[in-house]
């Protein structure tokens, strides 16, 4: 059963996103949207003017992406939230399959490449979120207010934090929705469709083994 589109809000993280966020922002416009949240780390290229001129409130918050979404939550009073990356496309059917049955949901991955690389990583990304339960910010997510509420939404850190939330939400609330994002492949592209997702799965690697994230983001960047 869908719920309500009038009671969805949108949350997006930026931070000298201008270049990206026009391709979100047009994305949602297939959906009826209470509140699109613009929560901006202190941009610094007109991102925060471009997503005023396209109907988004922009809360400033600290730099740090697990910092903004909170803020940008906390800014909306939705009882539904979607959760998406300033450089991400949601796919025209998403409204068709948003769901109200209390469990939160993830979009399949796309990138924005048509080399068979790409493939590989969305495949790889896709089988995690699946298999292990563990989507990852750029898949999007949406969620009722009541079960981010519930598990304490989400938690001022560097990084990690979508892997963080959806380990509180565990895979029994989690489900795959019939619909893709399509994000940019620019990191793949200029970090190595190998090395990359290498790096990410050290990341997560040492997150899970208990590292702070503070230290984790060293290697990140």
């Amino acid at each position: 059963m869908t719920f309500p589109s009038r009671s969805l809000a949108v949350v997006i993280p930026t931070l000298n996103a201008a270049a990206v966020l026009a391709g979100a922002l047009e994305s949602l416009a297939r959906g009826r949207i209470a509140d699109i949240v613009v929560a901006d780390g202190g941009s610094t290229d007109g991102t925060q003017a471009l997503a005023e001129a396209g109907g988004a409130r922009v809360v400033e918050t600290s730099t740090g992406r697990g910092s903004q979404l909170r803020a940008g939550v906390a800014a909306t009073t939705a009882t539904q939230l979607l959760v998406l990356h300033a450089d991400s496309r949601l796919a025209p059917s998403w409204p068709e399959v948003l769901r109200d049955d209390g469990r939160a949901g993830w979009f399949r991955l796309r990138l924005d490449d048509t080399t068979p690389a790409a493939r590989r990583v969305e495949w790889l990304a896709n089988w995690r979120a699946r298999r292990f339960g563990l989507p990852y910010g750029d898949q999007g997510l949406v969620l009722p207010r009541a079960l981010y509420d519930a598990i304490g939404g989400y938690r001022d850190m560097p990084l990690m934090e979508d892997v963080d939330l959806v380990r509180r939400i565990g895979r029994h609330r989690l489900v795959e929705l019939d619909a893709e994002v399509v994000t940019s492949a620019r990191r793949y592209r200029q970090g190595g469709y190998w090395r990359r997702p290498l790096r990410n799965l050290a990341c997560l690697s040492l997150f899970l083994a208990g590292m702070a994230p503070e230290r984790i983001l060293k290697l990140y960047e």
